[in-house]
């Protein structure tokens, strides 16, 4: 430090916060967010925090500096996490006919009331799902009111919620549903609903999640009606809505996590996680399944139009019986908040 000029100190104090901030991070999956519910926001940025310890890193080694290790030994310990945010190529693998596709997608009620102020929203994304055609469908924030005719699927299970505005999950599928059922959360409007698809001869379990929802619109502007003061208060507002979502999240994964327990078919997970790939919901929630993005996915998997930022935070899980051939994210259909995800898999 005594060689380092004062800017360079001040610099290196920086690099020392981000350090201990960064493993922080590292370690919060494995925490539970009801022990730590303020300090598990610090997951949502993870990838930020990467990226600044590798422009420090660019700036010590340009100088020369010893002060480089640091991030250097940050940068090394993270690389398990970038597969997570990032990936930097996919193989193709040859479509084949037992090969099945799947779609999960927040439909945020078909644009019902015109959040996205063009008259054919619901069109759109009936024609795009038509397109993909998919062989099972999740659907999260699913509207009967908005009429998507969705025929084409002949086996199908809907749970509907609520009083004045009814919204819920649906699994659509061109298999056979042999079973299926609901798992309701407790405080919550959120819930799970799951079904058995006989494919062939075998038996998949679908579980179409929707977990609690942070309620921070993708540019942050909506608690601003509520807080007329500093940046400083709008900040604490958004820390503590976000850790209560994270504590509910929680005990909502260990429901589910319970529940898979009593399944003897190999599972697919997919839905709306409203949380990122490096928190403890989701490491809860994956276990020892695929994640479609990291098995087959490309560049930025982001699934969640927010401001500035590529949020993750809809994911496919699969079962290790299941092959992952391909992923995507269509980033480039914005007819909700969300975009739709779509996986090809194959039994082996």
């Amino acid at each position: 430090m005594k060689k380092l000029s004062r800017f360079n100190k001040v610099m290196f104090f920086f690099n020392i916060v981000l350090t201990v901030l960064t493993f922080l991070a590292y370690v919060l999956p494995f925490l539970a967010p009801k022990f730590f519910p303020f300090l598990s926001v610090l997951t949502l940025v993870l990838p930020l925090f990467l990226v600044i310890n590798g422009l420090f890193f660019v700036y010590w080694m340009l100088q020369l500096k010893r002060q480089m290790v640091l991030s250097g030994i940050v940068l090394i310990l993270g690389i398990t996490f970038v597969n997570k945010f990032y990936k930097f190529s996919s193989q193709e693998q040859v479509v084949e006919n037992q090969d099945f596709i799947v779609m999960s997608y927040n439909v945020r009620l078909f644009n019902l009331f015109q959040w996205i102020e063009r008259e054919n929203v619901k069109y759109e994304m009936k024609a795009f799902i038509n397109e993909q055609n998919p062989d099972i469908l999740c659907i999260q924030e699913y509207s009967e009111t908005a009429k998507v005719d969705l025929r084409v699927y002949k086996h199908k299970f809907i749970f509907m919620q609520g009083n004045k505005i009814k919204s819920g999950q649906a699994i659509f599928s061109k298999y056979p549903i042999i079973d299926n059922g609901n798992i309701e959360f407790p405080e919550s409007d959120n819930l799970i609903v799951y079904a058995d698809i006989r494919k062939a001869n075998d038996t998949i379990r679908v579980y179409n999640m929707h977990l609690q929802s942070i309620k921070i619109s993708p540019d942050v502007n909506e608690i601003q009606e509520n807080v007329e003061s500093i940046d400083q208060a709008k900040s604490e507002i958004v820390f503590k809505r976000i850790g209560k979502a994270f504590t509910k999240q929680q005990l909502q994964a260990e429901i589910l996590m319970k529940h898979k327990k009593t399944c003897n078919y190999p599972m697919i997970i997919c839905g709306d996680m409203n949380n990122s790939a490096f928190s403890y919901v989701y490491r809860s929630i994956k276990g020892d399944l695929n994640d479609c993005f990291e098995e087959a996915g490309k560049g930025f998997g982001e699934t969640y139009s927010f401001k500035y930022y590529p949020a993750r935070i809809d994911y496919i899980f699969t079962d290790k019986s299941i092959v992952v051939k391909n992923f995507q994210n269509f980033t480039q259909f914005k007819n909700s908040d969300h975009f739709p995800i779509v996986a090809r898999l194959k039994m082996e």
